[in-house]
This record gives C-alpha cells, structure tokens and sequence, in this order.
C-alpha cells in the first residue's frame, strides 16, 4: 500500500460523508416548518452543515498529499453517492439514464486510474 492510498481513502470518505450531508438537506427540504427560525434551524440542517465543515477539514488533510490533478476524478464519486442514497433513503426512482450516468463515471475514474 503506497503512502498515498490513505490520503486517497480520506478524500474518497471526505466525499461520501459530504454526500450524506446532502441527502439530509434534501430531506430536511422536503418537511414544512413553522417559521423560518425553525427552517434554518433544525437538527436536519445543523447536522449537514456540521458534515459539510468536517468534509473541508478532511479534504484539506488530503488535499495535503492527493495530486491536485485526481481531486476532480474522485470528487466525481459524489454523483455515484448521492444517486444510491437517494434511492435508498429517499427512495427516489433510479433510471436507465441515471445508471449510464454513473457507468460513464465509473469508466472515467478506471481510465483516469490507470495513468497512476
């Protein structure tokens, strides 16, 4: 195991976890409140705005080894992430069109993966 693999595994978790904090915003969209104190604040939110501070500090840690130039490759992921637990969690329609989507995504990162 290269000495980059653990920073790459970082930024790939960085992303997941930063997916997770958008399906909770979504989620927390989807309810009506009584005002608008109660919209901004309220466990849904607070909590994908804690993930989302987290996924910055994580990425930067990363960032302080993954190549620059693979930041955009595996932040890509976050689309394959956000598809699954919406159709898992939100319970959201997954389409042909959607599972071409990440199949193209997932040929890109193994093209890109293999110039490393």
């Amino acid at each position: 195991m290269s000495d980059l693999a653990p920073y790459v595994l970082l930024l790939l978790f960085s992303v997941f976890i930063s997916s997770v904090s958008q399906i909770l915003l979504k989620k927390a969209a989807q309810k009506t409140y009584p005002n608008k104190i109660r919209e901004y604040l309220n466990p849904y939110v607070v909590i994908a705005y804690s993930i989302f501070l987290l996924s910055t500090v994580l990425t930067m840690l990363a960032l302080r080894r993954v190549p620059l130039s693979m930041q955009p490759i595996l932040e890509s992921t976050s689309y394959i992430y956000v598809s699954v637990l919406g159709y898992v969690l939100l319970k959201e329609p997954f389409s042909k069109r959607k599972a071409a989507g990440i199949l193209v995504i997932l040929l890109g990162i193994l093209v890109y993966s293999l110039k490393f």
